[in-house]
């Protein structure tokens, strides 16, 4: 179970620190913000749809994936090998979405994409990998045995 853990731990870790570290390199001007902004074309509009579209589809599906049915019947049978199956793919999608608004929002300086990553920032604490949350999530079934 140990590293299962230290696997979604590594991976939550170098989610926030990849993120925030695109904020300071676009806020120090290191890389430049704004390269798209300015006069909005469809292009934009299309994006900022997709994307919006695809991180209110994620953001639930990620912090529910342990509740299907197949998922919570995969970990009952092959705990820490579902766990770590299933917790890698819950965090990569929190992760794919979180990057991906960050870096629209410095490309294109449109506010829709900051408060999306604001907002699966906010989601973070409820998938982050405890040690207690891991063995709850990769033992579920014995605990209503028991």
């Amino acid at each position: 179970m140990k590293e299962v853990r230290k696997l979604l731990l590594v991976q939550f870790c170098a989610m926030v620190t990849v993120a925030l570290l695109l904020v300071v390199l676009f806020e120090t001007g290191l890389l430049e913000p704004g390269i798209a902004a300015g006069e909005v074309s469809a292009a934009e509009v299309s994006l900022t749809f997709v994307v919006e579209l695809a991180t209110i589809a994620i953001i639930p599906t990620a912090l529910r994936l342990f509740k299907f049915k197949k998922i919570e019947a995969d970990l009952q049978l092959r705990h820490e090998l579902a766990l770590r199956k299933w917790g890698v793919l819950r965090l990569s999608m929190l992760e794919a979405v979180l990057l991906l608004n960050t870096m629209l929002y410095y490309v294109f300086m449109n506010t829709s994409f900051g408060y999306l990553a604001i907002i699966v920032g906010l989601c973070l604490p409820f998938v982050y990998p405890s040690e207690d949350k891991c063995l709850m999530e990769a033992f579920m079934d014995t605990e209503k045995e028991a």
